[in-house]
């Protein structure tokens, strides 16, 4: 029988999950997503996440607390008198008055081999990692940052050369997927859970500007991980001399190549550019305030030899 859900998420992440349990017939009585936030280019804006958005096209209730650590908020939450609430990148913590809130509990959507990648940003570290597999874990919330126990897998292979943008594609689609089998076997009393084991655990923390830059000087393995890792967003990025000025240069797509010199340098008039061991040829790269270009198209309207080097 149909459960009566409230489902928490903010990102387009989430927003298949949400699809696939209104499709599954399930009632989900209220959304909650972050606020709005400012956008365009004078920050003057307020933009719905896209999660709200859907939301308000399916004709569900939107709610947007800023936290929902006051007995208020959480009374509201209480008063909808739920069977369950799904979780996909929600964004904030839920306190234990929450967790506790409906009557069969939360359930997680997360996009990693739990405990391996708790955290944040799961999928581009599992890339950044040189992981060649991941895939999305359903689990029953508690207190803790993604520590409890686990009821349902799916495991999906990382390609050499997937970006976190091509993965995160496969897994929200693959976690929706999992979450109504999730919530079929709940409603029947058939859905297992197994503790995660301490062993492995690992913090997928939130990317920080400071580590988006290219260092040439580790190994290629590293640097095409790093590059394929943070694309599209927020994007490696170098800097080189391009008509006597110093550009920023976003690196979207690499893929590993031979050659050996000195690190950051040309190796060719291919892009193909010097790692501490071994070089990366760069394969997809946009330049500062222009649009995402195969190598090929960038070389036809900027000089980049062998010998010049990449910062």
């Amino acid at each position: 029988m149909p459960l009566r859900v409230v489902f928490m998420g903010t990102p387009d992440f989430s927003v298949p999950t949400l699809r696939a349990v209104v499709d599954a017939g399930h009632d989900v009585v209220a959304v909650y997503s972050q606020p709005p936030r400012p956008a365009g280019r004078r920050g003057l804006e307020l933009t719905p996440s896209p999660v709200q958005r859907e939301a308000e096209r399916l004709g569900i209730p939107v709610r947007t607390p800023t936290s929902l650590r006051s007995a208020d908020e959480q009374q509201r939450f209480c008063d909808l008198e739920a069977d369950v609430a799904v979780v996909v990148a929600y964004g904030l913590l839920l306190p234990s008055a929450i967790l506790e809130g409906t009557r069969l509990g939360c359930y997680n959507g997360h996009a990693s081999l739990l405990p391996r990648w708790r955290g944040a940003a799961p999928i581009q570290r599992a890339i950044m990692a040189g992981d060649t597999e991941t895939g999305v874990m359903i689990m029953k919330m508690d207190v803790g940052l993604d520590t409890g126990p686990v009821a349902l897998t799916q495991t999906v292979a990382i390609g050499p050369e997937m970006t976190a943008g091509a993965l995160h594609d496969e897994l929200m689609h693959v976690g929706a997927a999992l979450m109504v089998e999730a919530l079929s076997r709940l409603d029947r009393g058939e859905l297992p859970l197994s503790p995660q084991p301490d062993e492995g655990a690992l913090y997928a923390a939130k990317i920080s500007k400071a580590e988006t830059r290219i260092d040439w000087q580790r190994p290629a393995s590293d640097v095409h991980n790093h590059i394929r890792g943070l694309s599209p967003f927020p994007g490696a990025w170098c800097e080189v001399e391009l008509a006597g000025k110093i550009e920023r240069l976003k690196i979207l797509r690499s893929k590993l190549a031979t050659g050996q010199g000195i690190a950051g340098e040309s190796l060719d008039d291919q892009l193909t550019v010097a790692c501490a061991d071994g070089a990366v040829r760069l394969v997809e790269v946009q330049r500062a305030g222009g649009k995402p270009v195969s190598a090929e198209e960038f070389l036809r309207g900027a000089k980049l030899e062998a010998g010049m080097r990449l910062l």
